[in-house]
């Protein structure tokens, strides 16, 4: 899938969320400007507000309706864009990153102090875009308000279960839905309340931008056991961090008891030996963790799509299809 061919089929309601974007950032701060200019010129795929666009308009065409979006839903657009790079900026200083999308951080260029700033300023702008709406400030506020405590308690949990070295499944699915597929769902479910959709849609759509964020952050986690793809982090950064993701969880549980309670134990003391990055990863190799974790990516993939079943055929209808298999397939 080619985002870029997407981008211009949504033609001028994708140019009024670029323009939300940069009118909300403006500052009389000369520095802040500059940093907030270097942010967007790396801004990667813009994954949540295209979702936006495309599950509003696909709602629409479902009611028969003409797919104009209001303002409102490009505010909503807009502030789930400003709500995830607000959350990155954060990230980077909890994980002490230094890199992402293959460029350096704010966090390694300007420290850990001005990154928390410029993180705090974008998502102050993501709420001022959502109480800027004429209609239902309220309910898209609940939601948001919703998934940054959801992001909160994710990444709190991560960071205990580094230390711990117990992560289970159904701790990784938590950490995976708070700190991921949490703002997906509000991100459609703000422009499906944006543009009034009716229930069945609602919760359909809802249920695929869940599971899509899922699948999404599974692939991510995917690609930290698979060399030769350049995805701005090097292979095992995340066993170095201590993070337990899909992949290893799937070997640890295929392999025997003794081996697994090893490996555990050299994850969670990975910070007095990281040579042993390289034994985590032949580990997961060994156990085919990578198999394990594509066939759950598979899964929800295919419940994603299965939710696209109540909307009538459109070509954002399609577009969302094609979503779902570059989120699945992608290498970046």
């Amino acid at each position: 899938m080619d985002l870029d061919r997407v981008k211009t089929f949504l033609g001028n309601d994708w140019l009024r969320v670029q323009q939300c974007i940069r009118e909300e950032l403006q500052s009389g701060i000369d520095l802040l400007n500059s940093t907030n200019d270097s942010i967007l010129s790396s801004s990667g795929k813009q994954l949540r507000p295209v979702l936006a666009l495309l599950a509003a308009r696909a709602a629409m065409a479902a009611k028969g309706e003409r797919p104009v979006l209001p303002d409102d839903v490009i505010r909503y657009a807009a502030a789930a864009e400003l709500l995830h790079n607000a959350t990155l900026l954060h990230d980077d200083v909890a994980d002490g990153s230094d890199r992402r999308r293959g460029r350096p951080t704010v966090n390694s260029i300007m420290g850990p102090s001005v990154s928390v700033l410029v993180g705090d300023f974008w998502l102050v702008r993501a709420m001022d875009c959502i109480l800027k709406a004429d209609n239902h400030t309220d309910q898209v506020q609940r939601v948001f308000s919703r998934t940054l405590g959801n992001l909160a308690e994710g990444e709190m949990l991560q960071l205990q279960k580094a230390e711990t070295g117990d992560t289970s499944f159904e701790d990784y699915f938590d950490i995976i839905f708070n700190k991921t597929a949490s703002l997906f769902q509000a991100t459609v479910e703000s422009a499906m309340i944006g543009v009034g959709a009716d229930e069945r849609i609602r919760t359909s759509l809802v249920n695929y931008a869940v599971a899509l964020g899922l699948a999404f952050q599974i692939r991510d986690d995917i690609f930290d056991y698979t060399p030769g793809i350049d995805v701005g982090k090097p292979v095992g950064a995340d066993i170095l961090e201590r993070k337990m993701t899909l992949p290893l969880l799937g070997a640890l549980s295929l392999a025997p008891a003794s081996e697994s309670e090893r490996i555990r134990g050299m994850v969670t003391a990975i910070r007095d030996n990281a040579d042993s990055r390289d034994d985590v990863v032949a580990f997961v190799r060994e156990y085919d963790g990578i198999g394990y974790a594509q066939k759950i990516l598979s899964e929800k993939l295919c419940f994603a799509l299965s939710q696209l079943s109540v909307l009538p055929p459109s070509p954002e209808s399609s577009f969302l299809e094609e979503l779902a298999e570059f989120v699945g397939n992608r290498n970046i």
